[in-house]
Order: C-alpha cells, then sequence, then structure tokens
C-alpha cells in the first residue's frame, strides 16, 4: 500500500476503530457523530454495542459508496460498513447488510464476512450511523 499518507479521515477512522476494539459498556450518551467518545448504550440482552457503522462518499463524484456482498447465498449491495483495520491512510471494511430479523431495531445490520479495502483519498467523505451490536 505505497503512496498512502494519514489524512484527517483517517484519523476519524482510526479513531471509530479504538472505540470498537475497546467496547465496553456505558451509559447512554446523548450526543453523537463522528466524535462520540464512545460506543452505546447496552442492548437488552446485555450485548455492548461493538460498532460505528459507516457510509463513504466518492471523492471524484460525490456519490454513495456501495459495496456487493454475499450473505447465506443471497446476494446483495449495501452503502453501509464497518471499519476493521488502518494502514496509514489506506482503510479496510466489512460490508454490512440489513438485518432480515426485524425484531431488534438496535441491530439494524449484520457482518457480511465480505471486505474491501480503500485508499482513503477516494473519500471526500465519511457519515457516521448510530452505533449498532454486529456479529
Amino acid at each position: 500500500m505505497e503512496n498512502c499518507n494519514e489524512t484527517s479521515i483517517s484519523r476519524i477512522l482510526n479513531f471509530i476503530l479504538d472505540l470498537q476494539k475497546c467496547a465496553e459498556q456505558v451509559d447512554l450518551d446523548e450526543t453523537s457523530g463522528c466524535d462520540k467518545p464512545c460506543l452505546g448504550p447496552n442492548i437488552n440482552n446485555g450485548q455492548v454495542f461493538n460498532t460505528r457503522p459507516i457510509t463513504l462518499y466518492s471523492c471524484c463524484t460525490g456519490t454513495l459508496w456501495t459495496m456487493p456482498y454475499t450473505l447465506n447465498e443471497t446476494e446483495g449491495t449495501s452503502s453501509v460498513f464497518k471499519i476493521s483495520k488502518t494502514d496509514s491512510n489506506c482503510a479496510t471494511f466489512e460490508v454490512l447488510a440489513e438485518n432480515p430479523d426485524t425484531t431488534n431495531p438496535l441491530i439494524p445490520y449484520i457482518g457480511t464476512n465480505n471486505f474491501f479495502t480503500i485508499d482513503l483519498n477516494c473519500v471526500l467523505a465519511i457519515r457516521c450511523l448510530a452505533d449498532t451490536y454486529t456479529n
């Protein structure tokens, strides 16, 4: 991954990655956004939120990035991702899919085990979605 120099987007993603690695029980915090200092709240069954899902926007067109995935032999496309690794100004994301089990609105996405890596110079902006739990 040559030519990957750290940017403010990579610093935000590193912050989110650190939060995900250190997920622990926290009190409900009404603040939101990319700089929220914790993942929360706890889910009713005792699981702790462990993901701050994000969307990415292309630097060339400003459009929302989408990626294909396969989950349980079903193919789909999603624009919601979980940061899984950073390397300077490059990042690897897991594609998240809408949770087919709609009984718990606190878990709107599930992990697909489909990943992609991108040079963050290709990203104009990120948007943080509500913290959640993913498998």
